[in-house]
């Protein structure tokens, strides 16, 4: 049985820093939508917001905070899709088929918002590494599969890797018409990688 997985659950926040986060968010879209990337400034935001500048470096750090921000909001849908949506990528599937359904998922969806990915990437600080919420359900459907031998800590954080910006938004440099195209290889590379590298699942202990 599945550990329950508490994926981004959002930090208990006073009304007003609530409020205060989805008008920025809004106005950060907004800021997107009118110029692109390159119109979504700290400067920008706080001014187009109303709110002050203060109140935008605290809840974002920098620039690359704000588009990282957008990111998490817009995963949302995609975590709640993991959690209680139908099977493969919801719960009821065999844990093969989940971790199968759930790189598509993510491939379509850093294909989706390559932009703001690429943004939140860029001047984003180093520092202790945190496993982030992907590589610990990544983690948790390798313990199911029982694979023996396995560094199953070591293996989620490579498979994990597999599926973030750095890799994944390189094919995409090339903005031409067969951007599904590309999507679609990156899903069956995920395929093919998720199948060998489980080939062994449910066989004997080392």
């Amino acid at each position: 049985m599945s550990t329950p997985l508490m994926w981004g659950a959002p930090q208990p926040e006073r009304a007003d820093a609530a409020r205060n986060r989805q008008v920025l968010l809004a106005t950060a879209r907004e800021l997107l939508a009118d110029g692109g990337p390159d119109c979504l400034t700290m400067d920008r935001l706080a001014e187009r917001s109303g709110l002050g500048k203060g109140t935008v470096f605290r809840r974002f750090g920098n620039r690359a905070g704000i588009f990282q921000a957008l990111l998490d909001d817009s995963e949302r849908a995609l975590q709640q899709e993991i959690l209680t949506g139908p099977p493969p990528l919801g719960p009821g599937a065999p844990p093969l088929d989940r971790l199968i359904a759930y790189g598509s998922a993510r491939i379509r969806f850093l294909a989706q918002n390559q932009e703001i990915a690429r943004a939140a990437i860029d001047g984003r600080q180093q520092g202790r590494r945190r496993p982030p919420m992907s590589e610990i359900h990544i983690r948790i459907l390798l313990r199911e599969l029982e694979l023996p031998c396995a560094d199953i800590d070591l293996l989620a954080a490579q498979l994990t890797s597999a599926l973030q910006g750095p890799l994944l938004l390189q094919p995409f440099d090339d903005h031409g018409p067969d951007g599904t195209a590309r999507t679609e290889r990156f899903e069956a590379g995920w395929r093919y990688l998720v199948e060998r590298v489980c080939a062994d699942a449910g066989g004997p202990a080392c």
